[in-house]
């Protein structure tokens, strides 16, 4: 009998430590799930270093875009070319 009841608490203990111990199914979910997210933010910020790396290729001395030069004079410094009228 005592045998039986080692057996059968052993058997409770290994079950609860698989389900909710710090290496259990509960655990994996959980570690799985962030994992996820931590991958779409990653992508998210590669997709975001990948268009400032070619802002900053298109204003650099190689390769200048005058579209790209003059919308940033515009939005940073607030300038206007002279044969313009600014509407307040």
């Amino acid at each position: 009998m005592l045998y039986l009841l080692g057996l059968i608490s052993a058997g409770t203990y290994f079950t609860f430590a698989s389900v909710q111990g710090d290496y259990g199914l509960f655990h994996r979910v959980r570690i799985d799930a962030e994992a996820q997210a931590l991958t779409k933010e990653r992508d998210r910020l590669a997709a975001e270093i990948a268009a400032l790396q070619n802002k900053t290729r298109r204003i650099s001395d190689d390769y200048l875009d005058l579209d790209l030069l003059d919308q940033q004079a515009r939005d940073v410094l607030g300038l206007v070319r002279a044969d313009e009228v600014v509407l307040r």
